[in-house]
């Protein structure tokens, strides 16, 4: 069972602690790169990167784990950057991990990740549909973008 602070995991929101986010930042730039179709040899082309989120989640998890913060952790990635980190919390701290995988329906699981996980969901979209606002939210004017 899954615990955050004793509590259960299905312990009604006001009794469970708060939760933190810490985000990371996206850059954009023009890069140029190998064409698959020559000519021409290069194109140029907008490269949108995501700076700083893995390593965030990295550092939160062990600082926490070192301070006996939580029983259990979910990390909701299927990002194997985050290998190492879960490998030191199971070997230093013994904690739980469990792993919510988005786009598991469509992209390959993460092995690296898995092989530290006590358990692992995946996000289907069916239960990502059912989770969303309706629309409009009632009460106001907004609605969701039409691709959702």
């Amino acid at each position: 069972m899954c615990t955050f602070g004793r509590l259960p995991i299905w312990a009604p929101c006001e009794l469970c602690p708060p939760v933190e986010v810490h985000l990371g930042h996206f850059l954009r730039h023009r890069v140029r790169i190998e064409n698959a179709n020559p000519p021409p040899n290069t194109v140029e082309v907008w490269k949108t990167e995501e700076k700083g989120s893995d390593v965030n989640l990295a550092l939160h998890l062990l600082n926490d784990a070192w301070s006996d913060a939580y029983d259990c952790a979910v990390i909701v990635s299927n990002d194997s950057d985050l290998a190492l980190s879960l490998k030191m919390v199971k070997a230093q701290h013994q904690k739980v991990i469990g792993l919510v995988m988005p786009g598991a329906h469509v992209r390959k699981r993460s092995v690296q990740l898995r092989q530290h996980a006590d358990f692992v969901r995946p996000i289907r979209p069916g239960m990502l549909a059912s989770s969303q606002l309706p629309d409009p939210i009632p009460g106001t004017t907004i609605r969701k973008p039409a691709g959702w």
